[in-house]
């Protein structure tokens, strides 16, 4: 039996809840260490797609704001490949100021990138993901792959992302 299924009894609390759990912090550590990033993946995707957190542009922004320099510029190139070509002109005044960073290049730098500020990305997200759809799931994934990351969008995305976690188990 592997750590995963050992955290099973945590998970089943949320399997059915209904409401954020005050150990929810605590619990995401335990089963962040065992779990595959596949099934962080899957949680933190329920988290942004769910209608008690805020909505995904927000929630992106405020990961972004705690991400270090390569974390930014990972999720940033990840924002300006979904979002086309026409994603910087579509963000008027901030699109210009990626375009400068960019300098013609395609992929930011962690130093550009830490240039760049979460409102930025916020809106980043809002218009890449209209162009991209599946851009909750990427983004999901590349921060399954951070799980201190996932803990800063608090108690109500945690005890989501468990939840969607417990349903996988039990699937």
């Amino acid at each position: 039996m592997g750590l995963f299924d050992q955290l099973s009894s945590v998970l089943q609390q949320y399997a059915n809840s209904s409401g954020e759990n005050p150990q929810a912090s605590e619990h995401f550590d335990q089963v962040a260490q065992a779990a595959p990033s596949s099934a962080l993946a899957d949680g933190l995707a329920a988290a942004f797609r769910s209608n008690s957190t805020p909505d995904f542009g927000q929630m992106l922004g405020s990961m972004f704001n705690q991400s270090n320099g390569d974390q930014k510029a990972g999720i940033l190139n990840q924002l300006l490949a979904s979002g086309g070509p026409a994603l910087l002109s579509q963000l008027g005044g901030a699109g210009g100021g990626l375009a400068a960073l960019l300098g013609g290049g395609s992929q930011l730098t962690a130093q550009q990138a830490s240039q760049v500020s979460p409102e930025v990305v916020q809106q980043l997200a809002v218009h890449a993901e209209k162009s991209d759809p599946s851009l909750i799931d990427k983004a999901s994934a590349f921060y399954s792959e951070h799980p201190a990351l996932i803990k800063t969008l608090g108690g109500a995305a945690l005890t989501i992302a468990m939840a969607k976690m417990a349903q996988k188990t039990n699937a």
